[in-house]
């Protein structure tokens, strides 16, 4: 039931949430150990972290052998039209790059309510017209990149962001237009948030266009809720963890993918920022043969 699911991974399992940060792997090393590890498929990361040069990245793709899945750009547009006008540009920037490459995945990470030491940079609510302005504004940025670019454009539901807990995604869901909005459905995310994976897919198979693999360990999130601790200092906790190590529980979610019968992208994407240059390789190894063990592949030996 898995043969549609091609299994890839991205620069957030190395630790790499920024374009440039010091403390970050550099991204020859990434691409360098992606291929060890076993993956022939890669996302992006954020843009700027790996060569923006059309010619330059395929050469260094071709060098060892990795295709491109996709990419992601960062919007907040519950602001309104400037936000949504400057992610439109963002949005362009980063399809010609896709599309040179022969990748037509585009995730939208949705503006985070916290910052990197958990501090609040704005309410943790929309009012009802800044709601409209995202799913609004979500509409229009798809349906121009459908247009222009032939990209499909996925949203992210995220930790501490407007769009995290069941609820609110079923309610963007809802709230879209099914003929262009789909959803990159990030499993350590709906996990974190205490949402079931399983009964989403269950009720919006359709819009179900890709897929960001990671597991919650339970403990550190429990301690997560009793602290009342913010996204990014769970992470640096150990939030996400590799599998089988966490929830949820990844043969049935794999199952329950295949059973959609369609082509789709299944990106591990282990939040590790910040992290010791050495820890993401063997990680990834064993995440990679896990999940090939799993029945999803391309994997190759590392």
């Amino acid at each position: 039931m898995t043969e549609k699911l091609r299994l890839g991974t991205a620069p957030d399992s190395w630790g790499v949430w920024f374009p440039d940060n010091p403390s970050q792997v550099p991204w020859q090393r990434f691409l360098d150990e992606a291929e060890r590890a076993g993956y022939e498929w890669i996302e992006l990361g954020p843009y700027g972290y790996l060569p923006t040069d059309p010619a330059q990245l395929r050469d260094e793709l071709d060098r060892r052998g990795l295709r491109l899945s996709g990419g992601a750009v960062a919007a907040g547009l519950h602001r309104g039209a400037d936000a949504l006008k400057q992610a439109v540009e963002d949005c362009r920037a980063e399809a010609q790059l896709l599309t040179a490459l022969g990748a037509r995945h585009l995730v939208l990470l949705p503006e985070g309510y916290t910052e990197l030491d958990g501090s609040l940079n704005q309410p943790a609510d929309l009012t009802p017209e800044q709601w409209r302005n995202l799913t609004a504004g979500m509409d229009t940025l798809a349906a121009t990149l459908h247009d222009e670019f032939d990209v499909e454009l996925v949203f992210h539901p995220h930790a501490d962001s407007h769009v995290d807990t069941q609820p609110r995604v079923e309610r963007f869901l809802t709230d879209t237009d099914p003929a262009h909005v789909q959803l990159c459905l990030d499993t350590g995310h709906i996990a974190y948030c205490g949402g079931d994976n399983l009964e989403i897919i269950r009720r919006f198979p359709e819009r179900i266009g890709y897929v960001h693999l990671k597991q919650v360990d339970p403990a550190v999130l429990a301690r997560v809720t009793a602290e009342g601790l913010a996204f990014a200092p769970a992470v640096a906790l150990g939030a996400m963890v590799e599998p089988p190590l966490g929830v949820p529980d990844m043969p049935s979610l794999l199952d329950e993918l295949g059973r959609l019968d369609v082509d789709l992208f299944a990106i591990v994407e282990q939040d590790l920022y910040p992290c010791e240059p050495d820890t993401p390789l063997p990680i990834a190894a064993r995440t990679a043969q896990y999940l090939g063990g799993c029945g999803i592949g391309p994997v190759r030996t590392p």
